[in-house]
């Protein structure tokens, strides 16, 4: 039977509405939406540059909870509110996943104006 946990970190990012941020199923780790939020889960409003790079830094500690960082990641799914800043994302993007890169989706058009960035993950557990 493959163990199923939720790891947290004293800085691990946290929520009021009804989600674990990280669950890690077997050698699996599935890392819910992480945005531009501060430890207690208050979005904090930015340029997108700044959203992004909070964003992936949250998604960092959460991995880190679970055992795994960024090198870890396998597939993302992000959400970009305005297709204007689909380049930028890119850009930044590259800064955060080398070559062989995650799969990845990306929707654009479709965050509420409190958000302009949000990454999702699967990471594997390496040995």
């Amino acid at each position: 039977m493959t163990e199923v946990t939720y790891p947290t970190l004293p800085d691990t990012p946290t929520s009021h509405l009804p989600f674990s941020p990280v669950i890690r199923a077997g050698d699996f780790v599935f890392v819910s939406g992480q945005a531009s939020v501060d430890a207690s889960g208050q979005i904090v409003s930015d340029t997108f540059e700044g959203e992004f790079r909070r964003s992936v830094e949250n998604l960092k500690k959460v991995l880190e909870a679970a055992g795994c960082s960024l090198a870890d990641v396998i597939q993302t799914r992000n959400y970009v509110r305005d297709a204007s800043d689909v380049v930028e994302y890119n850009k930044l993007y590259r800064e955060y996943f080398t070559e062989p890169y995650p799969t990845r989706t990306t929707i654009t058009n479709c965050l509420p104006p409190s958000l302009r960035y949000e990454i999702e993950a699967v990471a594997v557990v390496r040995k």
